[in-house]
């Protein structure tokens, strides 16, 4: 099993249809710590870590996002896993 953090940033139709409420709700699910934020250009920015199989899952989660998202493109950046998030909140 291998601890790894990701930062994504989803675009497309992503602020105001509870993507970040979506986003916390599945990154608790899987068992994960970070945070997820809207940012001002119009995209959501996630920074998780964990288990590699679960932020995985949440990677392809992001794709699509919840049901009134429409996700355009997700740039995904691998790092290193530093263990510096307690629990998984929502920011800004």
């Amino acid at each position: 099993m291998a601890l790894k953090q990701v930062n994504l940033v989803v675009r497309g139709r992503v602020q105001g249809v509870f993507f970040r409420a979506s986003t916390q709700r599945e990154a608790r699910r899987l068992g994960l710590t970070g945070w997820v934020k809207n940012r001002q250009d119009g995209a959501v920015e996630v920074c998780v870590e964990g288990e590699e199989e679960e932020l995985k899952e949440l990677v392809a989660w992001a794709h699509h996002g919840p049901t009134a998202a429409r996700v355009e493109r997700v740039d995904v950046r691998w790092r290193g896993y530093a263990g510096e998030f307690p629990d998984f909140r929502i920011e800004g």
